[in-house]
């Protein structure tokens, strides 16, 4: 899958979503870049990688295997019950899907950030 540029479309679209949560903080630029929101609340503070998915009805599977460059590196955000680290995807459409990152699995969320009863789990 081509990585392209930054998803401006979607970082634009995440930001409202996020806000709800709780206050944000955007990323800096630049391939080095792990997350590109900061969630900050209560608990937990989130951070979020914003990506374009071209095909959003994928299997989480599909999921992990076309962003595993970017799951591996939200993996490394040093988390507890309090920091979580999150994958948001958007189709072409405007349509979303989110997942939790976790040392050994992908937990398909809701924007909200709670886990879909009948969400997708890879593990």
């Amino acid at each position: 899958m081509s990585r392209g540029s930054r998803p401006h479309r979607a970082l634009a679209e995440a930001i409202p979503i996020a806000q709800v949560r709780g206050i944000i903080q955007m990323s800096g630029l630049g391939p080095e870049r792990v997350f590109d929101i900061a969630i900050i609340s209560k608990v937990p503070v989130a951070f979020a990688r914003v990506m374009f998915a071209p095909e959003i009805l994928a299997t989480i599977q599909q999921f992990a295997d076309d962003f595993k460059e970017e799951i591996a590196q939200l993996r490394i955000i040093a988390r507890d019950a309090a920091i979580t680290a999150e994958l948001w995807l958007r189709s072409k459409h405007g349509t979303w899907r989110f997942f939790l990152v976790t040392p050994n699995s992908l937990v398909e969320i809701d924007r909200g950030g709670n886990r879909l009863v009948s969400g997708q789990t890879l593990v």
